[in-house]
């Protein structure tokens, strides 16, 4: 898309039609808000039920590949153009499925746990942000709401948020993007799905294509597990399968009651998963690399010890591979820190080591061979998957604008964050807001990139003022379009807001020492 240098407010009228991908509270409010607008919407959502990844399946994905796959990969097995397309005669048909075709006859469970695995969301999960900074502007929680509180709660507010403003009305639960493409004229987007649906009973995978004027991806952070390339990780985890798992993969503290568990991470989801197991499991071993991210010590439980890095996985050499543990059993070898020490009797590891950025239905828009250093100005995702690059206010891809993003940044209110993204697209796809030019689009985001430098710092609002000035920003850009157009302008944070943001911060900085 050709931006002219003055701007661009989009004509597209108010049917303008809208993909988002993905329900959970960042594509749940961007539809609401575009619903608002006007404009037609369809929501695309993998799983069977709104909530993302506050929905907690009992059930866990398939382990990942060790180590991680490249980011255009993603979480699934993309589907081949045509590969599940309808024959003639349509499968209702007819008496049989036809494999690979129109239908798969797998277990269901395993279909389905491959078609749309379940997410990280554990049965002891609660927010870490209070309620009263992580809301939608479209309604409040409901009265009486903990400010932490869990899953279950959390759940069901977005789902209430996705009934109340008809997004569930437009939502195609159970329906996977495999692809996004400009079409020929590049006029429009083309995007292929894979539906699955239970006819004759059998379940099968059923591809359709459409077409959009604008897409939303709103899919999260939290999909394709980053496992390290640590020497002899791949070959614990062959040998000893279940003892070694990803924290995608973690559901009750339970199951490690009495064991000695080395958790990978030093991240808000390892610091969670220490302190529910602290008095459960026997001995905990935080091993940890430094990095900037780290959350500090003091909080874990007293049952764990944060150690150093890992530099190798050992299997004891007396150990016959193939002959299975025994549940007391410890893992027979041995954990070799950077430090020099040696950790043994471990039972489990749980790598709490984050997720790799990937939109494999985009895959046209990853290199998983250039550095980020080298990521041209078309590219959304390079070979570390560390950040999406080429967005305007992390929003908006400037080669084409046509392709938003809502719920990229990191280290904030989360709900409340996303719903401001979402008004904006909103008003930029329903004309009532002006997008720059391409060129201050570029040199905004150039010196966005001087300042902040590559990877997950980019995205980060965590400092003192950020996330509040990049409010600030979109509410300033909204209004004065509002203000030259004559339609109504958007409400930035509440003063009560903005007092407990204050609060929450303050608190933060008394327990960690540092700003947060």
């Amino acid at each position: 898309m050709s931006i002219p240098p003055a701007g661009v407010r989009f004509q597209a009228g108010a049917g303008a039609r809208v993909a988002v991908v993905g329900a959970g509270i960042s594509g749940v409010t961007a539809a609401a808000h575009l619903l608002r607008n006007g404009l037609s919407v369809t929501v695309f959502e993998r799983s069977s039920i709104a909530g993302g990844v506050w929905h907690f399946d009992e059930r866990t994905p398939e382990d990942p590949p060790y180590p991680s796959n490249t980011p255009s990969v993603g979480d699934y097995e993309l589907s081949l153009p045509g590969q599940y397309a309808y024959r003639t005669p349509p499968p209702e048909s007819v008496d049989r499925v036809e494999e690979g075709v129109t239908g798969i006859k797998q277990m269901d469970d395993t279909l389905e746990i491959r078609f749309s695995p379940p997410g990280p969301c554990y049965a002891g999960l609660k927010n870490n942000v209070p309620t009263t900074l992580m809301y939608s502007i479209l309604e409040p929680w409901p009265e009486g709401t903990e400010e932490h509180t869990y899953q279950y709660n959390i759940e069901r507010y977005i789902q209430t948020l996705a009934h109340n403003h008809g997004v569930d009305d437009v939502t195609q639960y159970k329906t996977r993007v495999d692809e996004i493409k400009k079409s020929a004229d590049r006029q429009h987007w083309t995007v292929r799905t894979v539906a699955l649906e239970k006819r004759q009973g059998a379940t099968q995978l059923i591809e359709k294509y459409w077409q959009f004027d604008f897409i939303v991806i709103a899919s999260g952070h939290y999909n394709l597990p980053r496992i390290p390339n640590t020497t002899g990780l791949k070959e614990w985890k062959a040998t000893f399968k279940d003892r070694v798992i990803h924290s995608k993969q973690y559901r009750k503290a339970e199951k490690f009651r009495g064991k000695n568990l080395l958790i990978i991470g030093a991240g808000v989801s390892s610091v969670d998963i220490c302190r529910e197991l602290g008095g459960v499991a026997n001995k905990i071993f935080q091993s940890v690399r430094g990095g900037a991210f780290d959350l500090p010590a003091t909080l874990l439980p007293e049952a764990a010890e944060r150690v150093s890095e890992v530099s190798s996985y050992v299997v004891d050499s007396r150990f016959s591979n193939g002959l299975p543990l025994a549940p007391d059993d410890h893992i027979p070898g041995s954990v070799v820190l950077k430090d020099g020490r040696t950790i043994s009797d471990i039972d489990y590891v749980i790598l709490a080591t984050g997720y790799i950025t990937s939109y494999p239905f985009l895959s046209q828009l990853h290199s998983d061979t250039l550095p980020a250093t080298e990521a041209g100005p078309d590219l959304l995702v390079t070979a570390d998957g560390e950040m999406v690059h080429n967005l305007h206010k992390d929003i908006f891809y400037i080669t084409d604008p046509t392709l938003a993003f809502v719920g990229v940044p990191y280290y904030i209110a989360t709900f409340s964050l996303f719903d401001f993204q979402s008004q904006i697209v909103a008003r930029v796809f329903a004309g009532r807001a002006t997008l720059p030019a391409e060129a201050k689009m570029r040199d905004e985001y150039r010196a966005r990139l001087e300042e902040r430098g590559l990877g997950r710092t980019f995205h980060s609002l965590r400092l003192p003022g950020q996330e509040v000035a990049y409010v600030k920003d979109l509410v300033d850009w909204a209004n004065q379009d509002a203000k030259d157009l004559g339609v109504e302008g958007m409400q930035g944070h509440s003063q009560a807001w903005l007092d407990a943001h204050e609060a929450l911060k303050e608190r933060m900085r008394k327990l960690l020492g540092k700003d947060l």
